[in-house]
């Protein structure tokens, strides 16, 4: 990956946020913008150059995967060298990372900035991440791929009676890892029966059985990049009432992905999704938003929710997910979630597993 293009892209953008440079601390930023992939380094970009800060644990590893930028390695008081390397590139007034920098940070940050200016920054490299280029899209494909294999081989093929959620959410895991993926993308979430009715549910001793709904959302991680998915399948004939919840959502996304498309606003495409929930009567069974970005982080811009704000718009190259879910405490609930990829034409969805209603 080109992360000096990257860099140099940024730089083009600080102007517009009255700022010399800014102070990236946010470790996916780190990596999207350098390549280092360890647990603590700042860089420091601006627009004509940048500088690489990390602890003396990583002078070996950021020599390799940080070749291309001048750097700098710190023992301690890491808030006095990144306020020395601003000094010495010159800058004035630096941008920092709102929701990079925890108080105590900034606090430490402005006591030895000296004489120099600090500016809050909201979102500036998380905007760049929106859109994929193609060598990301190959990691998450990658990613998407191990997810796809995990469901068909351990839900569609070993689902059995008895096995704990646990027990599940850990052979997902492992299947995952056995179709190459580095690590699961998140925790995983495998519920059953009445625990399908939580949107977002702890795995438990609970143990399967005939009759019960399945609810599955998983995802992979492979070179950074994750996956995520979410299946609803039924173990034995579902509950009529469930049966036709799974007929709604499914309506629900299809209308949601055939709304994807370059321009389109994130509210438009929420609305699509969530009017069909709505006229099915389950619009308080929907509480949360359709879907979200997918990349260096499970969760990342765009948000697609029903408050969305106007701009920014879906652009070409997003990778996004389409999720709409019905929820009904001591019933069930059901979830039908893919990746999709925004085109101008529309959306490929990058999945490939079943959505219709398996009865196991």
């Amino acid at each position: 990956m080109d992360h000096a293009l990257r860099r140099a892209r940024l730089g083009r953008r600080l102007a517009e946020h009255g700022v010399d440079a800014l102070v990236v601390t946010r470790p996916p930023n780190v990596r999207y913008l350098t390549g280092f992939t360890g647990s603590n380094a700042q860089v420091i970009v601006g627009s004509e150059t940048s500088m690489f800060l990390t602890d003396g644990r990583y002078d070996e590893q950021s020599r390799h995967e940080v070749p291309d930028i001048e750097r700098r390695i710190y023992l301690d008081g890491r808030w006095a060298h990144l306020a020395r390397a601003c000094a010495d590139l010159g800058v004035e007034r630096s941008g920092f990372e709102r929701e990079g920098l925890t108080f105590g940070g900034h606090e430490c940050l402005a006591e030895v900035f000296g004489a120099g200016e600090l500016v809050p920054v909201d979102g500036v490299v998380e905007a760049l991440r929106r859109t994929k280029d193609a060598e990301e899209a190959a990691r998450i494909g990658r990613a998407q791929e191990a997810t796809d294999v995990a469901f068909e081989q351990v839900v569609l093929e070993r689902l059995r009676e008895g096995i704990t959620e646990r027990e599940l959410a850990l052979e997902l895991e492992l299947a995952m890892r056995e179709a190459e993926a580095d690590d699961k993308g998140f925790d995983t979430i495998a519920a059953f029966g009445e625990h399908a009715a939580e949107p977002h549910h702890d795995p438990t001793d609970r143990r399967l059985k005939r009759g019960d709904i399945v609810k599955v959302d998983f995802g992979a991680r492979v070179d950074g990049y994750h996956s995520d998915m979410t299946r609803t399948v039924a173990f034995g004939e579902p509950d009529p009432t469930l049966r036709q919840i799974h007929g709604v959502v499914a309506a629900a996304q299809r209308a949601g992905i055939d709304t994807v498309r370059a321009g389109m606003t994130l509210q438009e495409v929420d609305r699509a999704a969530r009017g069909t929930v709505e006229a099915a009567g389950y619009a308080e069974r929907f509480p949360h938003g359709l879907g979200h970005g997918v990349g260096l982080e499970i969760h990342e811009d765009p948000f697609l929710r029903w408050d969305s704000p106007e701009e920014p718009r879906l652009e070409a190259g997003a990778v996004i997910t389409i999720e709409p879910g019905i929820y009904v405490p001591g019933l069930g609930g059901v979830r039908i979630e893919d990746m999709v990829e925004v085109t101008p034409e529309g959306a490929r969805v990058l999945g490939r597993s079943i959505r219709e209603l398996v009865v196991l």
